[in-house]
Order: C-alpha cells, then sequence, then structure tokens
C-alpha cells in the first residue's frame, strides 16, 4: 500500500478526484517567533469552518498531491482551507532559514496561522491536519493550544474554543525508536536513504537562498535522517543530543495532555514506524477520552487507497479512504458542538 500510493496513485491522483483545485491565494503569516510561512488560502461562500494543513518530513505544496487532495475534497464541502509550507520547506525556506524543531514551535505556527487566518475571513472552528511528521506537528499544535489559552483570548480575535481539534494520518510518534526499527528493516533503510537525501536537498536549498545560514560542512555530513538533525538541528535548539531532541519532540508523550477532539488515523503495518508504538498508542487512547482512534491492521504508511469494493463499502466517491474519514469526523464534531 505504501509503495502503491508513492509510485502509483502520485502520478494518477488527479484522475481519482471529481473536485477541482480551490481558487488558493497565496498568503505569508508569521509564526512562533515571527518566522513567515507561506500558504495557500482558499474561501468559500458561507464557509462551515476551516481546516489548516501541511504534510510531512519533505516536499512543498506545489508536489505534496496527498495534501493537495485533502484541499480539494475539503473545499468542495463549503470548509476554508490554509495549506501551508512549514519550517525550512518550499517557499517558507526561501522567506527565512529557520530549521525544523518538530512540532515544538511548528505547533505554534498553526495557531498563529489559526489567528491570522481568522483576521482574514477563515471562520471557526479550526481543525489542525497532516500526515507522517506533519501529523505530530499539528498534535504539538493542540498542545500549542492547550497552553496559551490565556494569550489566545487576547490575539487577533482568536479564542480557545475557536479550536475544534486535530484529525491527523499516519503521525510520526516516536522518532527515537521508529527511527532504530527503519534503519535496520530491509526495505526500510532504502527508504530513510531516500528521506535523508531529500532532506539534504532542502538543506543546500536553503544554504542558497540565505548565505551563511547553514555551514556547508555540516550539510556535507548530514547522510541520514539522524545526520540531519545532529548537523544542523540540535545545537539551534539546544539540545545536547539527537535523541534528547526526539524524546522532547515526541508525539506519543503529549497524547494524554490533548485537552481538544483528536482523531489519530494509524495503521498497524505502517512500515516506517516501529510496530511496538501500536500498544502504546492503545493505552494513550484509553487514558485520554478526547482521542478517537481509528487503527487499522493494514494501510501502509499514508497509503489507505481503497479499491471499488471498499469505496462502495464505506460510501465514499473515491479511494481516498483515510481522508474521506477525516472530513466525515470534522462535520460530526462541527455538528455535535451546534
Amino acid at each position: 500500500m505504501t509503495l502503491y500510493a508513492a509510485l502509483w496513485a502520485s502520478r494518477d491522483w488527479e484522475n481519482t478526484i471529481d473536485a477541482p483545485e480551490p481558487p488558493y491565494q497565496a498568503k505569508t503569516f508569521k509564526g512562533a517567533q515571527e518566522v513567515p510561512l507561506f500558504a495557500w488560502v482558499a474561501i468559500p461562500q458561507n464557509p462551515r469552518g476551516t481546516i489548516i494543513g501541511t504534510y510531512g518530513i519533505t516536499g512543498s505544496l506545489e508536489n505534496q498531491w496527498f495534501l493537495r487532495i485533502l484541499g480539494r475534497k475539503a473545499f468542495a464541502q463549503g470548509y476554508a482551507v490554509v495549506l501551508f509550507d512549514w519550517r525550512a520547506h518550499g517557499k517558507t525556506a526561501l522567506l527565512s532559514p529557520t530549521l525544523t524543531s518538530d512540532g515544538l514551535y511548528e505547533g505554534e505556527d498553526f495557531v498563529e496561522i489559526a489567528a491570522q487566518a481568522k483576521a482574514i475571513g477563515c471562520p471557526a472552528k479550526f481543525w489542525f491536519t497532516g500526515f507522517s511528521l506533519g501529523g505530530q506537528l499539528a498534535l504539538w499544535a493542540i498542545k500549542a493550544a492547550n497552553e496559551r489559552s490565556e494569550e489566545i483570548s487576547s490575539a487577533a480575535c482568536l479564542s480557545c474554543e475557536d479550536i475544534g481539534g486535530a484529525a491527523v494520518i499516519c503521525p510520526s510518534l516516536d522518532s527515537n525508536r521508529s527511527l532504530s526499527y527503519l534503519v535496520k528493516d530491509p526495505l526500510g533503510k532504502y527508504i530513510e536513504q531516500a528521506i535523508a537525501k531529500e532532506l539534504k536537498r532542502l538543506a543546500w536549498r536553503i544554504h542558497e537562498a540565505h548565505p551563511g545560514a547553514i555551514d556547508p560542512a555540516a550539510i556535507e555530513r548530514a547522510n541520514s535522517i539522524w545526520g540531519f538533525d545532529n548537523e544542523l538541528v540540535i545545537d539551534r535548539l539546544g539540545f545536547s543530543s539527537v535523541e534528547a531532541y526526539y524524546e522532547a519532540s515526541s508525539g506519543l508523550k503529549i497524547l494524554p495532555s490533548l485537552h481538544k477532539p483528536t482523531l489519530i488515523i494509524y495503521a498497524a503495518d505502517d512500515p516506517l514506524f516501529d510496530p511496538t508504538i501500536v500498544p502504546d498508542l492503545l493505552s494513550a487512547r484509553d487514558r485520554n477520552p478526547n482521542i478517537d482512534l481509528i487503527l487499522t491492521p493494514h494501510g501502509g504508511h499514508v497509503g489507505y487507497y481503497s479499491s471499488k469494493q471498499g469505496q462502495a463499502q464505506a460510501g465514499d466517491p473515491d479511494p481516498w479512504w483515510a481522508w474521506n474519514r477525516v472530513l466525515e469526523w470534522c462535520e460530526m464534531q462541527r455538528c455535535r458542538g451546534e
């Protein structure tokens, strides 16, 4: 499923969905620490809420087709849509040399975007979403909203009640375990190297856009995911080791503190993540009534490509099973709040 989505569905996705591309307008928001964040914004007539989303470990708005499917489907269903290049990615990387923090600051970025989006006409409630590492960022957004409830109330007319919740697909939850698992797996080690090459390309792009911001020798040494974070990220964030950084930014550890409705769609056979995370995820769900977990035995990593039979069984108009569940859940939460 993972390979099918990456190698085939990525080329054919536009033929699988009837909804057109929304009439996006480019917009630059200010995130935490005043970091500029490039985004696409589309607001339909009489919007029923706003979905704010981003993608995984590498990419840009232009090539992240899976996120663009969400944008089309959400806009067609009457939601305002804000899709953004997160820190060090896409056009955001051209605006600022600020590197990633795997949620520690990106969570606040989501909240800042919501406040500024409301000021330009995107209505509450706001739903934060993402997949893979982007899913971890969206979970941190709910934590940031929890911790900043008083500050949110006084900022840009955004109240804590304006934040609806989060819905994420195959989120990264424990980088220490999963990265160790990935590099030891026969297929996983090739996936890891492919991601590492993209991260290195990302770093060179920042170096070219912001000369002097990144040491080129450090980029040369960054030949793995761990190496990227070790050479380029942890010193700027004040961590003594990559392991300490991954522990601090873990999505799994913040699940008990999420006080907004949160949907997690997760596949037990996800090849990028350590299978031992699944029992811990189930335990976190059991301890927090705000978490709705859809744990499937199959689906791969951000796969969930549904057959015609599966579409008929679920009552879906297209093969994008996971996004259909996300939008279905957001609508259910919206109706509950009315």
